[in-house]
């Protein structure tokens, strides 16, 4: 039984660093995501001189808000990566974010009554559960005992 102890130690502690190995190279790897959006955005800043202001500033719009998600997605990471879980409010966050840019981008096409129904429940179903997260987290549970 000491012996499985040990056995079962020495594989958890591989499993640790090689979780922290691969979330290391995935933090670095969104960063640059990061920069290229910015740089991206950054060029997209010469469409305002070449074409009309709304399809200009709908695709300034449109990738600073994807950037914007994937400043949530680096946000969960690195919350898995210094607490050892995933935080659920940062992952809804994330969605919310990616919807809402789904939401910007609907100003600029036709679209039918149902499909902005449907994004609006989703928004409002995305938003009680992110309440939801917050008020019955582990944290929130600790404080009340």
């Amino acid at each position: 039984m000491w012996k499985e102890d040990i056995v079962d130690l020495k594989l958890t502690r591989f499993y640790e660093m090689s979780t922290r190995v691969v979330l290391s190279f995935l933090i670095l790897s969104i960063l640059f995501a990061i920069v290229a959006g910015v740089g991206c955005a950054i060029y997209d800043l010469r469409l305002i001189f070449e074409t009309d202001f709304h399809s200009a500033f709908k695709t300034i719009m449109v990738d600073l808000l994807t950037v914007l998600a994937i400043i949530e997605v680096l946000r969960t990471a690195l919350a898995y990566f210094s607490e050892g879980r995933v935080k659920v409010t940062y992952i809804i966050d994330t969605v919310i974010v990616t919807v809402l840019t789904e939401v910007m981008a609907f100003w600029y096409k036709s679209i039918r009554w149902e499909e902005v129904a449907m994004t609006i429940s989703l928004v409002i179903s995305l938003s009680l559960v992110r309440v939801m997260a917050v008020r019955y987290s582990p944290a929130a549970i600790r404080k009340e005992l």
